[in-house]
């Protein structure tokens, strides 16, 4: 499990995406997530706008990551 450590308290899904470079825009976050699954602490997320906060696990395939708030 990899930790991504957030700078902010509260950052969006396609925040999340572009910071780990599985998006290059914003705009591609829709197509994405219509590919892609994408969990939220075990719960499939297809909104690009989905908050989220420290100790959430975000999982991409096989990716999994735990957010921290720096």
């Amino acid at each position: 499990m990899k930790e991504f450590v957030m700078t902010k308290e509260v950052i969006t899904l396609t925040q999340f995406l572009k910071a780990n470079d599985y998006i290059n825009s914003g705009g591609e976050a829709k197509y994405f997530l219509k590919e892609y699954v994408v969990l939220l602490n075990d719960v499939e997320v297809t909104e690009r706008g989905k908050k989220l906060y420290p100790n959430d696990l975000i999982s991409i395939g096989n990716d999994r990551f735990i957010l921290k708030h720096d």
